[in-house]
């Protein structure tokens, strides 16, 4: 028997050492890292902005076409609800499979919706990607867009606006794969990578995370991170860690402003609004509502967390030192999924065009459609890799990251 385990442990190690060594083998293919003429590269991309036409009607158009996409999907799935309560009502009842087969089309639509009012709307309206187009309504620019009320109009959901803004447009953005990068999941993912618990039981609480993690994870972070710029101005050590506890003056504040505004309004207003078909479809909303959040999780955590994530991806241990540096490092750091038309890029939340929205971070989503071959094209010329592939493999990949298998490669002071 000691012989077996010890025949398993080699074998295990053996396939760890393969995939390492298959990473790295795939990297030596391109250009090094200190080999890239970092100032032509940097004109190089500059130069795309020559050849794209200014931020216009157009792109605005093309917002407001996936506003309207992600708003059918919501009130489609909302309307779902009530038709599947109405049919309760009249008959007396629904077969079980038939009831619980319309209740997740129900969930799915809503959760569509919610990220796509994430991924397609807020997240380009806050780097204010249109704020430059001719008598655009204020509400879709950066400086009035979810601000005071509107948050309940414009992006209600576990995460305030302002501090996913700074945590995301600047901590992300400008300090890609280096030590200030909120989001960088091999080192977010150290306690558990470090820990003795078992692989198996790793990708369990993974799977489980990602359908969570919007306020297990990134409404606690976004508000840690806020509050270390206040801190850091102060000249206040930073906090390291999150704070659930309402007893605390970080734990209330994630209470009152970034949970329960969403938890009264998603679990207690939206179900009660069912209240004329009966007590029993207010019962059903909440279920149904409760099953799109799960899925709005897992939808989100596909589309967001693989775009930096993976064993072929890069991390760096110092911050970059010019524009040209910090394109490569946005090449180097990124993947992109596949992409297509606009709905399948609507599906993605345009999280599929992740190389060229970190190169051009302020840009419409339609601009990314345009621009996609020219940056191939620059890739290909510097021998850099463009790296796109399907979402679901990058999500295998990231998740294999998240419990250990695999680790990030390394550019070390350069």
């Amino acid at each position: 028997m000691a012989e077996k385990a010890e025949e398993k442990i080699d074998s295990e190690v053996s396939s760890n050492v393969e995939e390492e060594v298959s990473a790295k083998e795939q990297a030596h293919k391109y250009a090094r890292y200190e080999d890239i003429d970092k100032e032509q590269l940097e004109k190089d991309i500059n130069n795309i902005k020559e050849t794209m036409a200014a931020v216009g009607e157009e792109d605005f158009q093309h917002l407001l076409k996936l506003e309207r996409w992600g708003r059918m999907f919501t009130f489609s799935g909302y309307g779902v609800i009530a038709l599947l309560s109405l049919a309760e009502l009249l008959m007396g009842g629904l077969n079980a499979y038939i009831f619980w087969s319309i209740a997740v089309v129900a969930a799915l639509l809503i959760s569509t919706g919610n990220v796509a009012r994430w991924a397609d709307v807020t997240h380009p309206i806050l780097h204010g990607a249109y704020d430059k187009v001719p008598n655009i309504p204020e509400r879709y620019t950066k400086k009035y867009f979810a601000k005071g009320s509107r948050r309940f109009v414009d992006f209600l959901d576990w995460i305030k606006p302002q501090a996913w803004e700074y945590e995301h447009n600047i901590m992300h953005h400008y300090h890609l794969g280096e030590s200030d990068d909120p989001d960088n999941v091999e080192r977010n993912m150290q306690w558990l990578i470090k820990s003795k618990t078992p692989m198996w039981i790793r990708y369990i609480f993974i799977y489980l995370f990602a359908g969570t993690w919007k306020y297990t994870y990134y409404a606690p972070n976004t508000l840690r991170i806020l509050e270390n710029k206040k801190r850091k101005e102060q000249d206040k050590k930073d906090i390291t860690d999150y704070d659930f506890d309402p007893r605390t003056k970080n734990g209330l504040d994630l209470w009152m402003d970034y949970y329960l505004p969403y938890a009264i309004i998603k679990f207690l207003i939206f179900p009660l609004l069912f209240l004329p078909l009966g007590m029993e479809a207010v019962f059903n909303a909440f279920i149904i509502i409760l099953m799109a959040e799960f899925f709005a999780n897992l939808h989100s955590f596909l589309v967001i967390v693989p775009n930096h994530s993976a064993e072929d991806i890069y991390m760096f241990s110092e911050p970059h030192k010019s524009t040209g540096e910090f394109y490569l490092r946005q090449i180097m750091g990124s993947v992109n999924y596949n992409t297509g038309s606009d709905f399948k890029d609507f599906v993605h939340g345009f999280l599929n065009y992740q190389i060229e929205h970190h190169l051009f971070p302020n840009m419409p989503h339609s601009y990314y459609q345009k621009m996609q071959p020219i940056v191939k094209e620059i890739c290909k010329k510097h021998n850099l890799e463009y790296r796109q592939e399907s979402v679901f493999k990058r999500a295998f990949m990231t998740i294999d990251l998240m419990v250990g298998k695999t680790q990030l490669l390394r550019v070390n002071g350069i």
